[in-house]
């Protein structure tokens, strides 16, 4: 048996995907405070960093598009970001940037990148610039779907294409969630027009509001368990793997 692809989970939306030796970071978030949210201190592994290829960012929201964050991987890190982006990357000394739009392909060695729709808003609160909000499939032994943030729209039914694995956002950093996010119950919905073999909820339990941790919030938990749930009703052909911050999924043939 042939492993094909591993991704791990490093917490929030960051996920590194490996696949046909191209090692994928998507929306590095390497630090512990962004703001007025916060996560439990914990050490990043120093392999998860290294030899980056490519970075995928799907948006500017602070808790997606981090230039401390960035600037660990390396100001000449390649950026594949949405349309809009750019500048403010280059500002900050970020030189290969590379802007993208839905449809557009792009390739980083041996893997193809598609651009994806998302239904969120791209804009840099409070007073930054406004850009798209995307996601991205990889192509490669696998197809893997990384949706950024978004709700459901209806052309995810076009993009089920054969795909292996769908990294699906289930809930936000609150108590509640804004338009443009799926909760567990939507996320779930959306394998029923993906129809991926897998699934893996992404962006809970990483970050909260400074001082709500103590409580012990259920948006911290149990989102992803929820979905799970969900996906068993709607999509039971799609097998669900919950995967805690700092663990790896592995994808054989």
């Amino acid at each position: 048996m042939q492993e094909l692809l591993h991704i791990t989970y490093i917490g929030h939306a960051t996920c590194l995907i490996e696949m046909n030796g191209v090692r994928l970071l998507t929306d590095p978030i390497l630090r512990d405070r962004i703001g007025y949210i916060t996560r439990p201190r914990r050490r990043l592994h120093p392999s998860w960093l290294r030899d980056i290829d490519a970075v995928l960012l799907s948006h500017m929201h602070l808790d997606h598009l981090d230039l401390p964050s960035l600037r660990r991987i390396g100001r000449d890190a390649r950026l594949v970001v949405p349309a809009g982006s750019a500048r403010l990357l280059r500002r900050d000394g970020f030189y290969n940037v590379e802007e993208v739009r839905p449809g557009d392909l792009t390739r980083v060695g041996p893997v193809s990148i598609e651009t994806t729709w998302a239904t969120h808003d791209g804009a840099r609160h409070p007073f930054g610039p406004t850009g798209e909000a995307v996601g991205y499939i990889v192509h490669g032994e696998a197809a893997v779907y990384f949706a950024g943030d978004t709700d459901i729209f209806p052309e995810m039914s076009d993009l089920h294409g054969a795909l292996d694995v769908a990294l699906l956002p289930v809930w936000g950093w609150g108590p509640t969630l804004g338009e443009g996010h799926m909760n567990p119950r939507r996320a779930a919905e959306s394998l029923t027009m993906l129809r991926p073999r897998a699934a893996i909820p992404i962006h809970w339990g990483s970050f909260a509001p400074f001082g709500m941790r103590w409580f012990r919030p259920r948006f911290l938990s149990s989102p992803p368990f929820d979905f799970a749930d969900h996906a068993s009703e709607l999509a039971p052909e799609v097998s669900v793997h919950v995967v805690r911050p700092g663990n790896l999924f592995r994808l054989a043939n």
